[in-house]
């Protein structure tokens, strides 16, 4: 956690000295190397992009996340089951200074739930001209019900959607780095910190690395009782490859992908962005012989999707959006795929004018 928050304030630092160098236009040659690199982080052409004229803002945002679970086994007869929790919707006031937001939201749905039912989510994202930093942290309690399932040939597993189940507990730590090519013209804040605007339509290759900590507890003794008791006589046995208490792996990776800023109207954009990483997955407990990292299996695609539908006019900002990430791991008899995102609706207002844009108010 040190160490996430001294990355967190190095980048806030860096990005505060560059927005104050923009602001007051010196000769090169009496710029240090480091302050024309520092510089260079959030350089932009005004002719596409409009830099953010305010120091401020305040703003009310709803955020729904959701989490989708399929843990298969992968014998001959494989069995495979569905589960995700319940839509967890919540809602807060933020406060922000140039491009950091801080704020708190209240859980409409869960206020009366036990400690140990509790997600305990953070996802915090920066985004610079140049760069870009995912952060999130995730366990999602154990209200989990089953969604769908598959139990071999010919069983009817109808009874089994829709029942509740708490026998899994997931957790998921990850943190993605990114770079933006064609940065000067192309602006991810416009569509996803609403610090800039997009002018003119335009798009960029992204490249980066990704690091994912994965850890899944399962009650198959549970899943187990769910299914006898649900469906009585035709019941049967939970595959071998199903069996597990946890497991816990890791995931490093390298992204490529692209992503578009639409400019559909005069303040209003749609972004689409999907990126995907060619991922390492290697087990807990796993040794790291040459063998071990050259075995295909341990090689999967992950993928990232950013959505976003922004009105902004500098003072006044409303939109929507949506960020999704996919993550798979297979073994020889065991495989896990998840999917889990959230959803932000918001409505802010800029105030304090910055630098030279103070006297255009």
């Amino acid at each position: 956690m040190k160490r996430v928050l001294l990355l967190i304030w190095s980048l806030v630092t860096l990005h505060a000295m560059a927005q104050d160098t923009l602001q007051t236009e010196q000769p090169e040659k009496k710029m240090s190397w480091l302050r024309r690199t520092i510089r260079g982080f959030s350089y932009i052409d005004e002719n596409y992009v409009e830099p953010q004229h305010y120091n401020w803002s305040v703003m009310l945002q709803a955020t729904h996340t959701y989490d989708y679970y399929r843990l298969s086994s992968r014998g001959a007869d494989g069995q495979s089951v569905w589960l995700s929790p319940e839509p967890n919707l919540k809602i807060g006031p933020y406060f922000g200074w140039r491009w950091v937001f801080f704020g708190y939201t209240f859980d409409l749905k869960r206020v009366d739930m036990d400690l140990k039912d509790l997600k305990q989510e953070i996802d915090l994202s920066i985004y610079a001209a140049q760069i870009g930093v995912d952060l999130y942290y995730r366990r999602t309690g154990s209200d989990y019900h089953i969604r769908r399932a598959n139990l071999g040939k010919n069983v009817d597993t109808q009874v089994l959607e829709g029942v509740p189940f708490n026998g899994i507990s997931v957790g998921i730590t990850g943190a993605n780095l990114y770079y933006i090519f064609n940065h000067k013209r192309f602006s991810y804040p416009a569509a996803f910190a609403q610090s800039t605007i997009q002018k003119i339509s335009c798009g960029s290759w992204m490249a980066g690395v990704t690091y994912t900590r994965n850890s899944i507890d399962f009650d198959h003794e549970k899943l187990q009782a769910v299914i006898d008791e649900r469906m009585g006589a035709q019941t049967v046995k939970v595959d071998s490859g199903l069996m597990f208490n946890s497991v816990e792996y890791y995931n490093y990776g390298a992204s490529v992908g692209y992503a578009y800023n639409w400019v559909f109207a005069k303040n209003c954009l749609f972004c689409s962005s999907l990126s995907l990483a060619l991922a390492y997955k290697h087990t807990h407990g796993e040794s790291s012989s040459s063998k071990d990292l050259l075995n295909i299996n341990n090689f999967n695609i992950d993928g990232i999707g950013r959505f976003g539908l922004v009105y902004n006019n500098m003072r006044w900002y409303a939109g929507a959006a949506v960020i999704v990430r996919s993550y798979n791991y297979h073994k020889q008899q065991f495989a896990a795929n998840n999917i889990f995102g959230s959803l932000n609706i918001y409505v802010g207002y800029n105030f304090g004018a910055r630098g030279r844009f103070k006297k255009k108010k």
